[in-house]
């Protein structure tokens, strides 16, 4: 069986080529694939299109993606705290597809579980299903391209909007521990999209802190299965990133409590 394990994130990436579409886990900064993004940072990749739920911060994440240009498409439900990002969306660099959280996060279980689309509440009389979202601008500030109306149908008294799933080429992904065979452990709060993303991935990519050999792992506590994973790079542990710091201090009997900046 050929070996699902890359010696370097940059040979993991190295066929990510102009145009793919990515599914990247992480949400906000917690539980990103940094390591396999600054890989196709490094890359001569562009025009690529980006389903996640957020786009990282200036500088950090995805947001190194789109600080050099790289990006033409993001499907998220959160412009979270990129300046870049709200810039090249206003100013009609970058075409946005806002979407509610949980309907993005089961557009992509469906995608790797074969279901082309599913119906939904969330949305419902809304310009989500209605239309007319803007999904990118014109330089003068008018929409250049708006969002569709969707399917709406009615069960029980109550209507529902037609939603697709997503596949995308690649899905990016990391992780906590796998074993050789793609068996993968996510950490705490770090699991939110990304297991989801490797499931809707043609191929998908995951960076891990720890690998191990098969039967190292208790079947119990796999948290995706390995048929969902074709590539396996083991980057060691994480430099963990915080979006906004939040620090609290005593004086003079009260707290005081002060944020600092997203990091960079």
């Amino acid at each position: 069986m050929t070996s699902k394990v890359y010696a370097s994130a940059a040979e993991a990436v190295a066929d990510i080529g102009n145009g793919a579409t990515l599914a990247v886990g992480g949400f906000g900064l917690c539980g990103i694939p940094d390591q396999l993004i600054d890989a196709i940072a490094a890359s001569s990749a562009t025009d690529l299109e980006v389903f996640s739920n957020n786009c990282g911060v200036d500088g950090v994440g995805l947001g190194v993606l789109l600080g050099l240009g790289k990006v033409r498409r993001v499907t998220a439900s959160y412009v979270g705290e990129n300046k870049e990002f709200a810039r090249q969306y206003l100013s009609g660099e970058l075409e946005v597809e806002l979407t509610p959280q949980g309907t993005l996060a089961e557009r992509m279980r469906a995608g790797g579980a074969g279901i082309p689309a599913f119906y939904t509440p969330a949305g419902v009389g809304t310009p989500v299903s209605d239309g007319g979202l803007p999904w990118r601008y014109a330089a003068d500030g008018s929409v250049a391209v708006a969002s569709p109306a969707k399917e709406i149908r009615e069960w029980g008294g109550k209507r529902y909007v037609l939603e697709e799933s997503i596949n995308a080429d690649f899905a990016l992904v990391h992780a906590l521990r796998a074993d050789t065979a793609g068996n993968l452990v996510f950490n705490k709060t770090a699991r939110n999209f990304n297991p989801l993303a490797a499931m809707c991935g043609r191929i998908t990519i995951v960076q891990v802190e720890e690998l191990v050999q098969p039967g190292e792992i208790d079947p119990d506590d796999v948290h995706l299965a390995g048929v969902f994973v074709q590539r396996i790079v083991h980057t060691g542990p994480q430099d963990k990133q915080i979006e906004k710091r939040t620090v609290s201090e005593e004086r003079s009997g009260s707290r005081i409590s002060t944020s600092e900046e997203p990091a960079k």
